[in-house]
């Protein structure tokens, strides 16, 4: 025992001496305090929610519609088309990302008038300051606004929304909170957009003299002023970005899906695009290249260091290097996995040339045995076709003509077509000479903005009302589908006379301008229109058109709203919708 003392004793001693060497080492992880001296750390809770906006990519959610199938056996989107969709299984869940993005938008927001910066400038301190505000503000009403667009619905008779959550949470804070009303939410969103455009520019433009200064921004510098707002900062949410997401919440706000017949409301979606519109320079300003704007040529002619950017795009996202896209899509004899197949039902959406329907047979001169012939040329532009010509090959889907064929390999085409839209035509995927191409994703496009007012200002003043602007929602299709090449002058367009059939052809052409951007299923489900139509595709043997079913689409009536996820319900006593 003496023995075992004399050992203990001195290390007793030192341990006793050196209190440090039992406390917890430095784990370097970054505290909150953190943020209030170092700028890009504060910036890093705002940049969360920048890097969650679901248009950072492309979804391809059309493949849960009659627009699309695929041939991707493990896709949670067939899975849910063919009749898997639950609240415990939600390919369109935008729950846990939305929040998320809102809970660091939400502690930002209680942060930022603490934060440090700028060191040198108390100017620019407050410059920095309020342009974070704003784009805070600006996000967290777009990600309510997702929210409400995949799990608004009705529950016991009342229109619901989400539980509004504006403050930062903490582990003491109440998790168990109720969903607000869809209105209350909407009102949510409203008073956001209206905060965010206090803080924002219209565009983020270098100014060059002190006389172009924002009246609130006379007693800066006009190099303090460009350093926090000018062209560097292009992309971030501006000004007009608000204005057009304000247009998209009142566009959902007043469909038949969120909203009994009530022309208020359509008026005020109207009213908002036409603001954007406005800015834009009206409907003479529609981009002639704005339906290709994914194409070599128009991407490649954007350079930010001569300030050129398509007009088309009202918001996008950052350029990248790659070939993903054609990857997943070209058909397997361009080494690609031929993923999202286009259906027969949105190629017979495509007009003929000179307007008319193909249903139309006495006017159209659509010829059954000969499909493509004199068609929208944006069928040829959106779709490969037999016998079109992809990355300067002809691709041919007939019987017996290769690994094109329908069905021929697992990464064949399901439905006769493949995609050629939002893909570059000049990409190389042999492997031998391999190489990326720039592309870019989109968050709004003006096109889009033109079709919210259409369908807008046909519901409110019909086909040829204005509501005191420059412009009705026929003028608006008659640019849109001239630009698209349709022949003038439109007598099918001049023909429509009522704002039932003028409904019809709206939601046609949104259909076709935004195909494979992620809409259709939102649209679909807004409009209360049919979710449960069969996929459609073609099967072309001795030139012979065969159409039959290829998928057939496992939908119920509640499912125009989508459930609140499962274990949220348990966890937080939510009501959930209807029927789920």
């Amino acid at each position: 025992m003496k023995k075992y003392l004399i050992i203990l004793l001195p290390i007793l001693m030192v341990l006793s001496g050196c209190e440090e060497l039992l406390e917890p080492a430095d784990d370097n992880h970054r505290t909150l305090e953190d943020i209030y001296d170092n700028p890009s750390y504060a910036e890093g809770l705002l940049m969360n929610a920048y890097t969650r906006i679901p248009t950072n990519g492309y979804s391809f959610n059309e493949v849960a519609t009659d627009d699309a199938v695929t041939n991707d056996k493990f896709s949670g989107y067939l899975n849910m088309a063919t009749g898997q969709w639950s609240s415990m299984y939600n390919p369109m869940d935008q729950w846990e990302n939305s929040y998320t993005a809102i809970i660091y938008l939400n502690k930002f927001l209680t942060e930022t008038d603490k934060v440090e910066w700028s060191y040198k400038s108390d100017v620019a301190k407050r410059l920095f300051n309020d342009r974070h505000k704003g784009e805070a503000y600006g996000l967290r009403a777009l990600f309510m606004l997702n929210l409400l667009q995949a799990h608004a619905g009705y529950a016991g008779g009342v229109l619901l929304g989400v539980p509004i959550i504006t403050d930062p949470l903490t582990l003491n804070s109440d998790f168990n909170k109720s969903r607000n009303t869809f209105e209350e939410c909407m009102q949510q969103i409203y008073n956001d957009l209206n905060a965010a455009e206090q803080y924002l520019p219209l565009d983020y433009v270098d100014v060059e003299n002190a006389s172009e200064l924002p009246a609130r921004y006379s007693d800066v510098s006009v190099e303090e002023y460009n350093r926090v707002f000018g062209n560097v900062n292009r992309q971030r949410i501006s000004g007009r970005i608000v204005m057009a997401i304000r247009a998209k919440a009142a566009l959902l706000a007043a469909s038949p899906a969120f909203s009994e017949e009530n022309t208020t409301k359509w008026e005020i979606a109207a009213n908002y695009a036409a603001q954007v519109i406005d800015l834009y320079g009206g409907i003479s300003k529609l981009d002639p290249q704005g339906g290709l704007f994914y194409t070599k040529g128009n991407v490649d002619a954007i350079n930010l260091a001569r300030d050129k950017d398509q007009s088309e795009m009202l918001w996008r996202g950052s350029i990248w290097t790659g070939y993903n896209i054609e990857q997943n899509n070209f058909p397997p004899s361009l080494y690609g996995s031929g993923r999202v197949n286009p259906t027969q039902n949105l190629v017979d959406a495509f007009p003929m040339a000179n307007g008319y329907p193909i249903t139309d047979l006495a006017n159209s001169g659509y010829d059954p045995a000969n499909p493509y012939a004199n068609r929208d040329p944006r069928l040829n532009n959106y779709i490969v076709l037999n016998g079109s010509t992809l990355a300067g090959n002809t691709i041919y889907t007939s019987t017996n003509s290769g690994n094109d064929a329908v069905g021929q390999l697992k990464t064949s085409t399901r439905t006769g077509y493949y995609l050629r839209k939002l893909m570059r035509d000049d990409v190389n995927l042999n492997p031998t000479s391999l190489q990326g191409k720039k592309h870019y994703a989109v968050h709004i496009r003006y096109t889009e903005i033109f079709l919210i007012y259409a369908e807008a200002a046909n519901e409110a003043w019909g086909p040829d009302g204005t509501g005191g602007h420059a412009y009705s929602a026929r003028d608006v299709i008659a640019a849109i589908r001239n630009r698209a090449g349709i022949a003038q002058p439109d007598n099918y367009l001049a023909s429509i006379a009522t704002r039932e059939d003028m409904r019809k052809l709206i939601r046609n052409e949104r259909r076709l301008e935004l195909c494979f951007e992620g809409f259709r299923f939102w649209d679909l489900r807004r409009w209360k229109e049919n979710l449960t139509e069969p996929a459609y595709g073609v099967t072309i043997t001795n030139g012979n058109y065969i159409i039959q079913p290829v998928e057939n689409r496992q939908y119920q009536d509640y499912m125009y709203y989508g459930p609140l996820p499962y274990n949220e319900v348990l966890k937080a006593g939510l009501i959930q919708n209807n029927g789920w």
